[in-house]
């Protein structure tokens, strides 16, 4: 989903649309960061992208094959259309095609190329759902709210639930500061934008356009003017010029959605929205054959975009390249328009590990996790088949060595933590964010210990539904699925690495900028990149797949185990 970046945006707007302000009319200046930049190298190009024809140029040298590796996309599901990854999504060997028989005998039922836990078996999918927090705080109102509760005089599953629940209600009620969006505002922004569209649409003669063609559109008139500036602001403000209008208001849409049922949430407990659909029993992991096999539902832009960074097919004259060159995606439909559910996400793992994936990404994060002794069995059952998990750190600029981010590698009760777990923030470019202009993004979450690599995660360019769309988004959700990449291609080619040692080479192999980046979250308080993550740098994978091929040599195994059992302790 599409950070729009609605409290910085909404005065200017305001302004633009409900005042006699005016906006010259002219073509923004567009940056010369080029699509593509995150696969680029700082000393041929003069960006901190990942190095990635470097990677290939040795990976050649060496005369090396590759073996196709399985991905798997926990996400919001996929364009199974578009023509960039038609041909590389996985197509279960097990099953026939469309004649409503669990051929493999799994439990799912023409499970082509993946799942969809959040779906019906009527067919209907779930699209929107609510924040954990408001489930978590009306599922205990009853129990604590406006009572003295004693914490000591609680067994320690209450007390869990009660601490649970503090956490959410601060997170529904705020702490009394000011700092929320106003939704009357926001919601004519919406409403004007909306009619803005429809105006554009006129005026151009064409139903659906881009950024790009707004840009070098010539309005005529005072009101056509207007609601260009307005809505190009928008476009060029999120790096979103190749998305279509009817994409973009959309999304847009479905964040003031959000915004307003965050309100909401203050007065009425969350609609069902899962449970209405699914009808499974959510509180018994054991119930775990429900769903339903449509992996493109309702809204697959998050999905489609991520799987693209990982594995768009490569040279075929057309879109986009993928990071990955012999990956097939697995598309998992866990993640709604709103908080993923921890049985989802637990199933999902276990899902992907079960088909034969070595690798899953999932770009998504929420602040509760009810049910997180679900998600780390998963977890370690994932470890247990030599599986590597990806997790996107957080689009919230704060710091996760202090602040909740679920799901996330340590264990619940206990103080061991995920191997095969690799946390990824979003590093940028200083030419990507105007207002922010650093090799980290503004947004994204950090932390000394728990974030372990940065990656490129700002204007990156992948594949969109539509079945020829591509364009940019922004987010750890996009930094994620590079490192991901960059993982499933070391496998591809060091397919007897552990998910640990692939790991290792990702880490160690990071590269640190010659000067410092801000702090997310700052306005300029600058830091290294050791203050901010485990590996001190941002993602390279020409180094990665060297030391890959240092420690895949059988002489240097030795050593490579003794430096990882050195860290370990």
């Amino acid at each position: 989903m599409m950070n729009i970046r609605i409290r910085q945006i909404l005065f200017f707007l305001f302004l633009a649309l409900f005042s006699s302000a005016s906006f010259a009319q002219g073509t923004y200046n567009k940056s010369e960061l080029v699509k593509g930049w995150h696969l680029l190298d700082k000393e041929k190009d003069g960006v901190y992208g990942i190095s990635l024809d470097k990677a290939y140029d040795f990976l050649r040298l060496k005369n090396l094959k590759s073996k196709q590796v399985l991905v798997a996309v926990i996400d919001s599901g996929v364009d199974t259309l578009q023509e960039d990854l038609v041909h590389i999504l996985w197509t279960n060997p097990g099953e026939i095609p469309g004649n409503g028989i669990d051929d493999d005998h799994n439990g799912y039922v023409d499970d082509i190329h993946g799942w969809n836990f959040i779906g019906g078996k009527d067919g209907t999918n779930v699209k929107d759902d609510s924040q954990e927090e408001g489930r978590v705080y009306y599922k205990y109102k009853e129990i604590f709210d406006n009572k003295n509760i004693a914490e000591d005089s609680l067994n320690s599953e209450s007390r869990e639930h009660y601490e649970m629940w503090v956490k959410a209600k601060k997170k529904i009620m705020g702490d009394g500061s000011n700092d929320g969006v106003d939704l009357l505002m926001l919601k004519r922004v919406v409403s004007a934008c909306i009619k803005s569209d429809s105006l554009l649409q006129v005026a151009m003669g064409r139903k659906e356009y881009t950024g790009n063609d707004l840009d070098s559109f010539l309005a005529k008139d005072m009101d056509t003017r207007t609601a260009r500036s307005v809505l190009l602001y928008l476009f060029k403000e999120n790096h979103i010029m190749d998305m279509t209008n009817t994409t973009f208001i959309s999304d847009f849409t479905e964040q003031a959605d959000r915004e307003e049922k965050k309100m909401e949430i203050k007065e009425t407990a969350p609609k069902n929205y899962r449970g209405d659909i699914v009808k499974d029993n959510e509180n018994d992991i054991t119930d775990s054959v429900y769903g339903n096999n449509d992996i493109m539902a309702s809204d697959p832009m998050h999905g489609t975009h991520v799987s693209g960074i990982i594995g768009a097919e490569r040279n075929n004259a057309i879109g986009i390249n993928g990071i990955a060159d012999n990956v097939r995606i697995m598309m998992v439909r866990a993640v709604p328009n709103g908080d993923e559910h921890d049985k989802d996400i637990a199933l999902a793992i276990r899902y992907a590990v079960n088909n034969g994936a070595k690798v899953i990404n999932m770009s998504f994060g929420k602040n509760l996790s009810p049910q997180k002794s679900w998600v780390d069995d998963a977890v370690k059952y994932a470890e247990s088949k030599g599986v590597l998990l990806i997790h996107a750190a957080g689009n919230d600029a704060e710091n996760v060595d202090s602040v909740d981010n679920f799901p996330n590698p340590n264990y619940k009760n206990s103080r061991s933590h995920a191997k095969n777990w690799i946390t990824v923030g979003a590093s940028s470019d200083p030419r990507a964010e105007e207002n922010f202009k650093s090799y980290t993004a503004s947004f994204s979450n950090y932390g000394k210990k728990e974030v372990d690599v940065f990656a490129p995660g700002t204007r990156i360019y992948s594949t969109l539904p539509g079945g020829n769309k591509y364009g940019n988004l922004d987010g750890t959700s996009m930094a994620a699925p590079v490192v991901t990449g960059v993982a499933a291609l070391i496998l591809e080619y060091f397919p007897n690495l552990s998910p640990e040692e692939v790991k290792y080479c990702i880490e160690k192999s990071a590269v640190m900028p010659v000067v410092k980046a801000k702090k997310p979250g700052t306005e300029n308080e600058m830091v290294p990149l050791s203050d901010l993550s485990v590996s001190g740098g941002i993602l390279n994978a020409y180094g990665a797949v060297k030391l890959a091929s240092a420690i895949a040599d059988p002489k240097k195994k030795d050593v490579q185990k003794s430096s990882l059992q050195k860290e370990r302790n």
